[in-house]
């Protein structure tokens, strides 16, 4: 699954964008240099969102919407089309 894939089944599981998640963990204080530890918990007890797609989260969250370009444009399982996540809602991305 790719990176994409993972936040815009984040959305659909929610109905909360990655954007919207970014906001709500900025307001209990996580953001850059915040471990994963404490937002995985947070997301796994009031959303119930397991390890995987917590971890794309936390990436958004601490490091914002920039991954390595190692997948994009590959066949690989884990292939996003750009190296720059979309974070305002599967609905509205002009990629999908």
């Amino acid at each position: 699954m790719s990176f994409q894939s993972y936040l815009d089944n984040i959305e659909t599981k929610t109905g909360l964008t990655p954007r919207r998640f970014i906001e709500l963990a900025d307001e209990r204080g996580f953001g850059p240099g915040t471990k994963a530890t404490p937002i995985l918990e947070w997301l796994q007890a009031d959303y119930g969102l397991g390890r995987g797609h917590g971890m794309a989260l936390v990436h958004v969250i601490t490091k914002g919407p920039q991954i390595s370009d190692k997948h994009v444009g590959s066949d690989g399982t884990h292939a996003d089309a750009s190296d720059v996540l979309w974070l305002d809602g599967k609905d509205s991305n002009p990629a999908g």
